[in-house]
This record gives structure tokens, C-alpha cells and sequence, in this order.
């Protein structure tokens, strides 16, 4: 008994937590048991261990009034993330090239930018796959501590990419600068490489992603 408590715990959890960074439960959404309980199909019992897991993520945090509401995310959030990832990837970027490998990581890149072409008709999808394009590009540090970062911030990442789509951040045009993106990476064209990341991924992401915000 005590095996399938946990088992459904996780699968409450995963499902909660799905929800919570695909936007079906938006930041400042108040969520009950009893909502929970009903939408899953479960007893209270892993609905409850499933909201104790999120809230020591801070993905659930409870008000003044002891209600739970799905974290917000703030103007200051996505200017901090963006700036986190201006400052690794932009770093990262750099050393791929001095390093002689923009060759290798423009075949890396563009095996992730395919998965972006094919999920590009599930906005979730797509951003699960945009943010794994970004964590290629910090992998040329082979740096634990700043992969730490990344996948502590994951679910704030991938909301706030929600954001930039659901605002105009448009897809199909993203994936195609990102193509030539890898083209001029294989030249070993670094401006031009990294002046379309840095436009389409620090400058209208993070825009589109506070317009968004105000939107939602």
C-alpha cells in the first residue's frame, strides 16, 4: 500500500507540476485539495504529498490567508533570468569559438533545433526543446555548478518562455534565424552567429516575455 501511495504521489506531482510550467495553472492561481483531488481523479492522501513536494520547490507558496496559489512571477524575475542567461550563454558562446569547436557544436545545436522544428505546434513542447538548445550551448564549460543554476531555474525558464511565445515571440521565424544561426556557427562566422542569438534569445525573449506578463 505504502508502494502505490508513493506511486501516485509521484504521478500527482509530475501532473501538478506539468500543469504549473505549461501555464494551465498560471502564477498566482489559488489551487485546493479539493480542485486537485477532483482534476487528478485521486484521493487526498498523494494530492496532499504531491503539494508538500511543490511547496518546498516554491512553485506552491500559501498567502497571508493560508491559501495556495502557483508562485508569480515578477518584472524582476525575468530581467534576473535574462540577465543569468545573457551572461553564461554569451560567455559560453564565445568560448566555443575560441576554443575551435563551433564546428562540433553547430551539428550539437542543430540536432536540437530539429526537435524545435518538429514540436513547434505544441508551445510546450517547443520551449522544453528551446531550453535544451540552451543548455547545449552552456555545456561547452563542463561546468556543474552553472548547469546547477540552469535546472534550479528550469520551471521559471520555461514559464517565462511561455511568456515571450504567447506574446509574439513567433516560432516559426525563431527556429528559422536559429538555422542560420548553425550556418554561419559551421562558417566560423561569430558575429553573425551570435548577433541572432542575442537578438531573437536576450532581446525580444525577454521583452516579449514582460509584455507577456502584463498580458496574461
Amino acid at each position: 500500500m505504502a508502494e502505490k501511495n508513493i506511486s501516485l504521489a509521484d504521478q500527482a506531482y509530475e501532473i501538478i507540476k506539468e500543469n504549473i510550467m505549461n501555464l494551465t495553472y498560471p502564477p498566482g492561481m489559488t489551487l485546493t485539495e479539493s480542485r486537485l483531488t477532483h482534476e487528478l481523479g485521486m484521493s487526498r492522501s498523494p494530492v496532499r504529498s504531491a503539494i508538500q513536494m511543490l511547496q518546498k520547490e516554491g512553485l506552491i507558496v500559501s498567502d497571508y490567508y493560508k491559501s495556495m496559489i502557483v508562485k508569480e512571477i515578477t518584472d524582476e524575475d525575468i530581467t534576473e533570468l535574462y540577465q543569468i542567461r545573457e551572461l553564461f550563454e554569451g560567455a559560453a558562446f564565445k568560448l566555443i569559438f575560441t576554443s575551435g569547436r563551433h564546428e562540433e557544436y553547430s551539428y550539437r545545436i542543430e540536432e536540437k533545433i530539429v526537435r524545435m522544428c518538429a514540436a513547434s505546434s505544441d508551445l510546450y513542447a517547443w520551449e522544453l526543446a528551446d531550453t535544451a538548445m540552451h543548455m547545449e550551448i552552456i555545456s561547452i564549460f563542463e561546468n556543474e555548478r552553472i548547469n546547477r543554476i540552469y535546472e534550479n531555474n528550469l520551471t521559471e525558464l520555461v514559464r517565462i518562455g511561455l511568456y515571450s511565445i504567447k506574446n509574439g515571440m513567433a516560432i516559426p521565424k525563431t527556429n528559422e534565424n536559429l538555422k542560420k544561426m548553425v550556418q554561419y556557427m559551421r562558417k566560423g562566422n561569430y558575429e553573425k552567429s551570435f548577433a541572432i542569438l542575442k537578438a531573437d534569445h536576450f532581446g525580444t525573449g525577454k521583452n516579449t516575455a514582460l509584455s507577456g506578463l502584463h498580458n496574461i
